[in-house]
């Protein structure tokens, strides 16, 4: 005879542990769309009434806390609850007949023998005492005991604090802030700030440029275009032990514990730390996050060859990307945007009638074969092939559906994030003439350009703004359609917007980590003249750039960092832009791009170079004549 009361308090329990199950995005990664495509809760139910909880006294939050892929009325939360800093060693959910590039765990639920609870709550107050939103979640192994979550019922453009406790005790994570966005159709009057970062490479030193930002509180969301991560082995790309900064596992990284170890890693450092705690993420890969030059089937040191199989240790492309894109969406504070296309990361924000933000992905959703150092020659000759993409026709469609939507409903611009420098560079100084272009970059994809420009110059779409990272080094261009429509590098006139790019976070120069700032800047000046849409270049310094976003224009300011290799607040301003609305050009003053017609370093077509070496400490607040470390 079953005892009902019993029976029914079984019930409850299972429900409301599947429940906290379900609402940890990172077992389903639910599109917002298809929200009944959950977890099974037989099976949760199951091992969450069966096992004990653990002790909160065992549990710590490991990794910080983190924000990010805001809207108008909700936003993503994200930390890691678990009983030791290790990562989970297991790869079942990246093995065996899963599908491809899959993040639930419907089916591995079971792995776990004892869940992790954890509380978790928003506010408009820092104290936290009324709270908009809550709930409970649990967590396991399964998911490297990560926990991300949707805060919802949010209000537009507004600022949030938030925090994790373990369930029934007092350990609790760091108060986070975030932020979300104006709501489509708001007529947005305030100035919108972003910090756009790319390239932060462990071993090569300190991520000071994270930390910047925070300290001047100077923004309003980050913005990151990749390469958060790399791949290698201490000393196959930057050397560590003169820092304390070894990238473990210390090895070129290919498994799924491999990845998750990578990301834990690159989570100690306390700028980093500080920039996901103190503000909302809106982040995409490159090609580090997987590995090297990436694109569809292969990477630079994996061709789906016997050869290259045997060296990469027996992990096939299609696997190595698989156990990637599953510690990418375990570890970052992201939604998945499609419940049918799991390797899906390209999306639009719309930050209200004042801007479309265009995440795209031109590494590793369907890119055609690049320079993969081996085969520079034949990309050359291929370089403008009709066929050829860095997206793939599905997301090559959408972005110019996009871009023609936003300027169809009335945004005032179009803020295009993608990974590599999209403006034409002649770069036959280093690589000599016969492969004049970097065709790892847009210049490898000219149709795919052609493409695009198609789009901007024959539906009349301007206000156009590119960002890009990935180069190391920083690019300031009017936008322009070269050979197809005329251009005046002194006025700008035939511009149809501008192109930011910007340095790295830590990653060295093209020019070699350890070059001079007279060589930087003479390499800048043949830049220069050889490149008539680009208005000013820099390789010397690592850094970031912030963009001040308004119906009226859109101010860039450059920060160079003057060193990675110890903790520093100091940083440079290298140089400031303005593009005004309408004018799709870069504004000039004193006959130059910049403002002042002056920048600290590099090289700016009809200014000049006014090197004062001031910096700002903005961890005192003070400027000083910076000396070194």
């Amino acid at each position: 005879m079953l005892d009902c009361a019993r029976f029914a308090c079984f019930l409850g329990a299972a429900s409301a542990a599947s429940a906290a199950f379900v609402d940890n995005l990172n077992y389903q990664s639910p599109s917002r769309h298809h929200a009944s495509l959950g977890v099974s809760i037989n099976r949760v139910a199951k091992r969450t009434y069966a096992t004990p909880h653990w002790s909160p006294n065992q549990l710590s939050f490991t990794h910080g806390i983190a924000s990010g892929d805001p809207s108008d009325d909700s936003v993503i939360l994200w930390t890691r609850a678990a009983p030791t800093n290790e990562n989970d060693a297991s790869n079942v959910t990246v093995s065996g007949y899963v599908p491809l590039y899959d993040h639930s765990t419907e089916e591995y639920v079971e792995a776990s023998n004892a869940p992790v609870c954890v509380d978790w709550k928003i506010g408009t107050s820092k104290d936290l005492r009324h709270a908009v939103d809550s709930g409970t979640v649990y967590t396991s192994s399964d998911i490297d005991y990560t926990i991300k979550v949707e805060a919802k019922r949010l209000r537009p453009f507004t600022t949030y604090y938030y925090q994790f406790s373990i369930c029934n005790s007092k350990n609790k994570s760091p108060v986070g802030r975030t932020k979300t966005i104006p709501s489509k159709n708001d007529r947005t009057a305030a100035t919108v700030k972003l910090a756009v970062y790319s390239c932060s490479n462990y071993p090569f030193g300190f991520f000071n440029a994270y930390g910047n930002a925070v300290r001047k509180d100077s923004v309003d969301y980050v913005v990151h275009l990749g390469d958060y991560i790399y791949e290698y082995a201490n000393g196959d790309y930057g050397w560590g032990d003169a820092y304390g900064r070894i990238p473990l596992p210390n090895r070129e990284i290919r498994t799924l514990y491999d990845y998750r170890k990578r990301y834990a890693t690159y989570r100690t450092d306390i700028d980093l730390l500080a920039s996901h705690q103190s503000f909302p993420w809106i982040p995409v890969w490159d090609d580090h996050e997987v590995a090297d030059n990436t694109w569809r089937d292969g990477s630079a040191h994996l061709n789906n060859t016997e050869e290259s199989f045997i060296q990469d240790g027996g992990v096939s492309v299609d696997q190595r990307k698989m156990n990637a894109v599953r510690a990418y969406f375990e570890w970052m504070p992201i939604r998945q945007v499609d419940m049918d296309d799991n390797l899906r990361i390209w999306r639009n924000f719309q930050f209200g009638n004042l801007f479309d933000l265009v995440m795209l992905d031109t590494r590793q959703y369907d890119r055609s074969i690049t320079d993969v150092y081996w085969n520079t020659h034949y990309t050359a000759d291929i370089y403008n092939d009709a066929s050829r993409s860095l997206m793939g026709p599905r997301q090559e469609a959408w972005f110019y559906r996009t871009l023609k939507d936003s300027a169809k409903r009335g945004a005032t611009w179009r803020v295009v994030g993608n990974q590599i420098v999209f403006s034409r560079i002649n770069a036959s100084i280093s690589t000599g003439p016969q492969t004049p272009f970097n065709y790892d970059q847009w210049d490898g994809y000219q149709a795919n350009r052609n493409r695009t420009f198609h789009t901007l110059y024959e539906n009349k779409i301007g206000n156009n703004i590119f960002l890009a990272g990935d180069s190391h080094a920083s690019w300031v261009s009017d936008l322009v359609w070269l050979d197809e429509h005329p251009y005046d590098p002194k006025t700008g006139k035939g511009s149809m917007g501008v192109e930011f790019a910007g340095s790295a976070v830590s990653s060295p120069s093209p020019a070699g980590q350890n070059v001079t700032l007279d060589y930087a800047q003479m390499a800048s000046g043949i830049f220069i003249a050889t490149n008539s849409e680009l208005q000013w270049q820099d390789f010397y310094y690592r850094g970031y750039y912030e963009l001040s976003i308004s119906h009226e224009k859109v101010d860039a300011a450059y920060f160079g960092i003057p060193t990675t290799t110890v903790r520093s607040g100091a940083e440079i301003s290298l140089a400031n832009f303005t593009v005004r609305a309408g004018a799709n050009k870069l504004y000039r003053e004193n006959g130059a791009a910049a403002r002042g017609g002056r920048v600290e370093a590099g090289s700016l077509r009809g200014g000049k170079v006014a090197s004062k070496n001031l910096a700002h400490d903005t961890e005192t607040g003070k400027w000083v004549t910076y000396r070194g470390p």
